[in-house]
């Protein structure tokens, strides 16, 4: 687990094995069973996690009592509810794990104490925040631009990881399709 997240942040930065360490043992692990929530709509964000291995989804329920996915996420990848973690509010989405998963835990905190003695991990996530806000913005963008079979066919050549991994029913969510449209794009792209 130390040898994983340190292959992830040397993606980013250098970080030597003393800084990995310290960082390490600041984190807690924690597994969350298939269907478990990591957070609840309601209740205030209190970690960022790490997934070690799983994949989880992000989401909040209409006004009509409908799921809409907003991300997943997977091995190697950090999730949060970015506005409930920073600003210690409720959140209004949940995070669930979509399969057994594993994660490192870190709460706010600990992020601001580890900021203080290892400044260089404040500029590796605010690499990492970037990067997610690109991703947000390129998703509404491929939304608005792109058709829903379009979107389908996107989604699966830049993430076949997903796509292999969680239901159909839960990427018709993340793409605003319904998953009987989705099984007739799958019929059709055989």
């Amino acid at each position: 687990m130390k040898k994983q997240l340190k292959a992830y942040f040397n993606r980013y930065l250098t970080f030597d094995d003393a800084e990995i360490d310290a960082i390490y043992a600041s984190l807690t692990q924690k597994t969350f069973k298939k269907r478990a929530f990591l957070l609840e709509k309601g209740n205030v964000c209190k970690h960022n996690f790490f997934i070690l291995k799983g994949v989880v989804r992000a989401f909040h329920i209409d006004d009509k009592g409908k799921e809409q996915i907003t991300l997943f996420a997977i091995d190697d990848w950090w999730v949060t509810n970015m506005e409930s973690f920073i600003k210690e509010i409720p959140s209004y989405q949940y995070i669930q794990a979509v399969e057994d998963t594993s994660v490192l835990c870190l709460s706010k905190n600990t992020l601001e104490e580890l900021y203080i003695k290892f400044p260089k991990l404040e500029r590796l996530f605010r690499i990492i925040t970037e990067n997610m806000l690109i991703a947000n913005l390129r998703k509404n963008d491929l939304f608005l631009q792109l058709k829903s079979k379009e979107r389908y066919y996107d989604f699966i050549e830049k993430q076949p990881a997903f796509a292999q991994r969680v239901p159909q029913y839960m990427i018709a969510s993340y793409l605003e399709i319904t998953p009987e449209y989705l099984s007739e794009l799958r019929r059709n792209s055989k």
